[in-house]
């Protein structure tokens, strides 16, 4: 008689599981809990990636107070995610393809973007997509996790011309549910192209939940399926995410290939300032579990215990963006507003008569 051959399911997916533990360097104290995880970075650029990321917490709060003063048009809030996304984008040259979501205007004007023309863009003002050519990225994507697919192809054509160097993108736990992403991260590992994905894992996509949305125990191991190392990090971490993103960096442009990293982060605001209400979704004890781990206060205990860093060259750091963030502001307000008849001649490089009348009709109301 033929032995049946038993299959453990079960055993199979705790296989699978167990290959993404989160890695870490500070607990939420500032304590090293993993020199071996220890990136070399001088005294300086530990006080400038901690600029950077007061910078940006800075740039949340201003740019919340201008939203709801009419000032400023979309915007999705980033306080919580400093280290996530400024101790990443940290890890990366120029000339490395920045490929953005609409939560990532902090690591696109690191890369470069004129802050006048990040507010510009969030007025949805065309100044505010008009790049110069030396500054490698793209404007924010809107469309969830469609950055995926066109990072796919930009690295793609690093490879081709032989570049070293990398395309970097990111895209919430709710962008890692939809079908662009597995695209991308299967085309990419096809072709081995030059890439770093990244999903900033929240908790919530807009109101929903991480385990409502796929019953992966990690998002890091949705990058099996596409054969690429996928790897977890402690996102409120940014001497973790920093050393994890040079060292996916440094694989890629080895010619090994993309790397999928998920950082644990969260929002301390809502969604978006266009309606969203957290409280609705998250609890208090949620909310202030979080805040112990705040990226800020961690690095600043190290920081501190290092003796690199005070409070009063934070507070240096906080009036000068302040002052930045008031002139960029000003220098938004006085580009010329668009007009309809400026978007009708955009349209058509022969333009119709039907659109000759339009042009001609709105020029006449926007003389008035």
């Amino acid at each position: 008689m033929t032995k049946k051959t038993t299959i453990d399911f079960e055993a199979l997916l705790e296989k699978v599981n167990a290959d993404f533990p989160t890695y870490q360097v500070l607990d939420q104290d500032g304590n090293v809990v993993n020199p071996d995880l220890m990136p070399e970075l001088s005294d300086e650029e530990l006080v400038e990636l901690m600029t950077r990321m007061v910078w940006s917490r800075v740039l949340h709060q201003r740019s919340t107070a201008l939203n709801r003063q009419g000032r400023l048009g979309f915007y999705a809030p980033t306080a919580g995610q400093e280290a996530s996304q400024l101790a990443s984008h940290f890890a990366f040259e120029k000339e490395d393809v920045l490929l953005p979501g609409y939560r990532d205007v902090p690591q696109l004007i690191q890369h470069g973007l004129p802050l006048k023309e990040a507010f510009l863009w969030s007025r949805g003002h065309v100044a505010g997509n008009l790049y110069p050519e030396e500054l490698k990225a793209l404007p924010p994507q809107i469309i969830i996790g469609a950055q995926y697919v066109q990072a796919a192809g930009v690295a793609l054509g690093l490879k081709k011309r032989n570049k070293k160097n990398v395309v970097f993108t990111y895209t919430g736990d709710g962008g890692s549910s939809q079908g662009d992403f597995y695209e991308a991260i299967n085309i990419a590992g096809a072709y081995k192209a030059n890439a770093v994905f990244y999903i900033q894992n929240n908790g919530f996509a807009i109101s929903t939940p991480r385990d409502k949305q796929t019953s992966a125990e990690t998002l890091a191991q949705k990058a099996v399926a596409a054969g690429i190392p996928g790897i977890q990090v402690d996102g409120m971490d940014p001497l973790a995410v920093y050393a994890v993103s040079k060292l996916a960096r440094d694989w890629s442009i080895a010619g090994n290939g993309p790397v999928l990293i998920e950082t644990l982060t969260y929002r301390y605001g809502p969604h978006t300032l266009s309606g969203d209400d957290p409280t609705r979704y998250r609890s208090k004890e949620m909310d202030d579990e979080w805040e112990l781990k705040d990226p800020l206060i961690r690095f600043r205990k190290y920081l501190e215990a290092k003796g690199l860093w005070s409070e009063a060259k934070e507070e240096a750091v906080i009036e000068q963006a302040k002052e930045d963030i008031k002139e960029a502001i000003a220098e938004a307000d006085r580009v010329p507003k668009q007009k309809v008849s400026d978007f009708l001649k955009s349209m058509f490089e022969v333009q119709p008569q039907t659109i000759k009348e339009q042009i001609e009709f709105y020029e006449a109301k926007e003389s008035k």
